[in-house]
């Protein structure tokens, strides 16, 4: 096959808008030929080999495209509606500029934050995704073993492919835990309780996905590929199969039935705040109203989120929210932000407008995929990297440093 053809094939196999291409029916019996595992392999022409490779975290992607099946890939890639709100993350960054002092002794650069006590080496923290073994065979281990390497914080999804147990054991030290609404109250103290016996310290209530969401790109792709799909899962459908989702799975079928009565309100925050222990976050908030809310029903953290833009498409990207939300706070509760970071100068721009922490979501999956836990450790570190870089660039040695006389807004 033509060197040219076969590198257009593998791009076209990867994407997710493959089932709406018009493409000749010779080339589709190509792209059917070449099979999910040929495809990886030949992408791996031209990408990087290892992970001590990669000069961004944008290196890991491709590999990781090669080696994760056209659903999986969907799946992580995919947004809400048309996916606008995963390019608007991105291209939020572009509103601020980074105002650079000079003449500062920056031969010491410290990137420590404390948050609730617990004092952490980055503010760069690994974000709650579901199904890690989906994109490795270590899955979740892996994730937990990297994040233990490079002192990062972890925040475990409910729907973990790994038990909540097992991931604090290959941590050393329990993770924060990420709670998705249940439809029975009984459920959702069950599990409370049992991540609060596992020694979680905080627990992060998702709120961004309280509406439900319509993921345009994942749905064809699954539909056109429901055969194949079913390999994973037994219903073609990875929405649907929760089989490989143990902390879901061990959930006892309460004897007498707390259904709940339409979605959550702040009385189920408050709800929560009077069961459990633990440090509550609430997921989702970009509001300065909503996080004022957040203060009076006892949250103890807020994290800016869209889901990475796999939630509402809003078209506004989350590091537009933070000054929002900062100014709400006042500095009485931690604020942490995910959604499109993909660079030290990102994470920078976050702090500068009043962040306490920025998370990684699909970055440290591309690592995960291309090259298990050296792969994540790869990403942590060029991330680190860079944010030590900007800082010694604009004069700023330590995080409380980095105020918003560093940002401009353009």
């Amino acid at each position: 096959m033509d060197p040219n053809r076969r590198r257009f094939l593998q791009f076209v196999a990867a994407t997710p808008v493959l089932p709406l291409l018009d493409l000749p029916r010779d080339w589709m019996r190509d792209i059917r030929a070449m099979g999910v595992q040929e495809v990886g392999a030949a992408a791996q022409d031209g990408l990087i080999t290892s992970a001590a490779d990669a000069l961004s975290v944008f290196d890991f992607e491709p590999v990781a495209r090669a080696k994760s099946t056209i659903g999986h890939w969907t799946w992580l890639a995919s947004g809400g509606d048309d996916g606008a709100t995963i390019v608007a993350n991105r291209e939020g960054f572009e509103r601020y500029q980074i105002r650079a002092r000079r003449l500062v002794d920056v031969r010491g650069v410290d990137t420590s934050v404390t948050l609730h006590g617990t004092n952490w080496e980055t503010p760069i923290f690994l974000c709650p995704l579901a199904g890690h073994r989906a994109y490795h065979a270590d899955g979740e281990l892996a994730t937990a073993r990297a994040a233990r390497a490079r002192r990062h914080l972890q925040i475990l999804s409910t729907m973990t492919t790994t038990a909540v147990e097992e991931v604090n054991a290959a941590r050393g030290e329990p993770v924060w835990f990420q709670l998705y609404h249940r439809e029975d109250w009984g459920q959702t103290r069950e599990l409370i309780r049992r991540v609060e016996k596992a020694g979680c310290p905080a627990l992060v209530f998702t709120v961004d996905l309280l509406g439900g969401r319509n993921m345009e790109q994942y749905n064809r792709v699954q539909k056109g590929n429901e055969a194949f799909c079913r390999t994973c899962h037994p219903t073609g459908n990875g929405f649907t199969d929760l089989k490989n989702r143990p902390m879901v799975t061990a959930l006892s079928t309460p004897s007498t039935p707390q259904p709940e009565i339409g979605t959550p309100t702040w009385d189920y925050i408050r709800r929560l705040r009077d069961t459990t222990r633990m440090k509550l976050f609430v997921k989702g908030i970009v509001t300065g109203e909503d996080a004022e809310l957040a203060l009076e029903h006892g949250v103890e953290g807020i994290e800016i989120s869209n889901h990475g833009g796999r939630a509402e498409n809003s078209l506004r990207p989350t590091v537009q929210c933070v000054a929002e939300v900062a100014a709400a706070v006042k500095g009485r509760i931690p604020v942490l932000v995910d959604g499109g970071f993909r660079r030290g100068t990102d994470i920078f721009k976050a702090l500068g407008l009043g962040a306490s922490g920025a998370g990684i979501g699909r970055p440290y999956i591309w690592g995960l995929a291309a090259f298990g836990q050296e792969g994540v450790e790869a990403v942590l570190m060029i991330l680190r990297r860079e944010l030590e870089l900007i800082m010694r660039q604009a004069g700023t040695t330590s995080v409380p440093q980095i105020t918003r006389a560093y940002v401009a807004d353009r």
